[in-house]
């Protein structure tokens, strides 16, 4: 028996060894493909995409803050241009953070994201996102960057979320290769979004 279980941990030791450097491997992969595992698997509040239309507009109310940082290595500034914003649950917010270059060389950015609670994010719907592309910024420039969203009137229907009532939602800006073709002066990856579509929801600066 004692010669069983020897060999039972050994075989879990060399489990665990073999699993180490995949977890390390997977850490430091690119953003976008943590980002993909996140929205299938759901792991860590992580947010769903969709497009509003038909979305019914109810009267719970629910209050979304922001935050953003940045990870070890990326320099820039980053920052959400609004504290919180108050909005009626299926409604469209617009909200906005902003991005600057210090330094005196171009850089790319890649934002992570989430929400807590994390019962919340298969809820908290995007429609349009900074952080679904790379951002490239010049030398000193600045960026205001969109993210248009609403929270999912099926949230209701959960009794792990339907009692929440407020929600943050946070990014992480990563440093990112800087594409091939990307010029020093020009941000192309960015959607620029004008107005907010909605003027019921209710921004705290």
């Amino acid at each position: 028996m004692a010669g069983t279980r020897a060999r039972s941990n050994r075989r879990l030791a060399i489990g665990l060894a073999a699993v180490v450097p995949v977890m390390v491997g997977l850490s430091f992969a690119a953003v976008p493909l943590y980002s993909w595992f996140c929205a299938v698997t759901g792991y860590g509040g992580t947010t769903s995409v969709g497009d509003g239309a038909g979305v019914a507009v109810t009267d719970r109310w629910i209050t979304v803050s922001f935050d953003a940082n940045t990870a070890a290595g990326m320099a820039w500034e980053f920052r959400p241009k609004q504290r919180s914003m108050r909005l009626r649950v299926g409604e469209t917010g617009l909200a906005f953070f902003e991005a600057r270059n210090p330094t005196d060389e171009p850089l790319g950015g890649q934002a992570g994201f989430n929400v807590v609670p994390f019962s919340v994010g298969p809820y908290f719907d995007k429609i349009q996102c900074f952080c679904f592309t790379e951002q490239v910024l010049a030398p000193g420039e600045s960026l205001d960057m969109p993210v248009s969203f609403y929270v999912d009137p099926s949230l209701l229907d959960d009794i792990e979320a339907r009692d929440v009532t407020d929600i943050t939602l946070s990014y992480t800006m990563y440093p990112a290769d800087l594409p091939e073709a990307s010029s020093a002066g020009s941000n192309s990856t960015t959607t620029r979004l004008a107005a907010a579509p909605s003027d019921r929801a209710t921004t705290e600066q």
